[in-house]
């Protein structure tokens, strides 16, 4: 009888933190867009994720997002990076209006020791052959639907989150371990944080190295308040 063989696909500590860091470029674009912090007129269509996304033409603000994007990589690739968020602000008084919360889980394991995330499956029994079919824990596509999930709630945001109407600013901060050294282009922040606000949970993807779980916390507008 004939013998089957079961790929191997790996997911590696690099390729991980380069999924995450780019999910994290492109959901910031998509939160500049749908929150209209720039016009839309600055920023272009691509498809990623099997969806159309928006990228900003804004060299300043690509600049910003490409760094931003490098330095997360690198922190994930340590394992240091505990949290990153976005924030925007009024322009006019530098009010915290909303925190776009990324916080991280990484697979401590895999950091310490450089191993590949992958498992043994079942024996693949093939005639008088038995054979290991050794594959990741998370396909691609699996982790690309969580993504899109997650990229298609953003989109929505107008849905859920109270209207912007005055011009804003927007700033990242990055949660890492303490030991970490603060590359010169950084500076020690405040957690710009907002008094009693009002929180929706979206959803979270999993590369089964690093779990991003997202959160979106908005300050209460005066119809809430009374």
């Amino acid at each position: 009888m004939g013998s089957r063989t079961a790929s191997k696909d790996i997911i590696t500590l690099r390729g991980s933190a380069t999924i995450v860091s780019e999910f994290f470029g492109y959901a910031a674009n998509s939160i500049l867009y749908n929150r209209g912090i720039y016009p839309e007129e600055s920023f272009t269509k691509v498809k990623k994720y099997g969806l159309p996304m928006l990228l900003t033409q804004d060299e300043g603000v690509k600049s910003f997002i490409s760094g931003l994007t490098s330095q997360l990589t690198e922190w994930l690739e340590a394992g240091k990076l505990q949290r990153v968020v976005l924030v925007i602000m009024s322009k006019a008084t530098s009010e915290v209006l909303e925190r776009w919360n990324f916080s991280i889980e990484t697979d401590a394991e895999v950091v310490e020791k450089g191993v590949i995330k992958e498992k043994i499956d079942e024996e693949i029994t093939t005639g008088n052959n038995v054979e290991k079919g050794v594959i990741k824990e998370k396909s691609d596509k699996e982790i690309m639907r969580e993504i899109q999930a997650i990229m298609r709630q953003i989109a929505s945001s107008i849905t859920y989150l109270p209207c912007l109407d005055e011009p804003c600013v927007f700033d990242v901060l990055a949660y890492t371990d303490k030991d970490v050294a603060v590359p010169f282009t950084w500076m020690e922040s405040d957690a710009k944080l907002i008094e009693n606000p009002q929180m929706v949970k979206l959803h979270s993807f999993d590369t089964k190295i690093h779990k991003v779980d997202t959160l979106v916390s908005y300050k209460n507008d005066d119809w809430d308040e009374q």
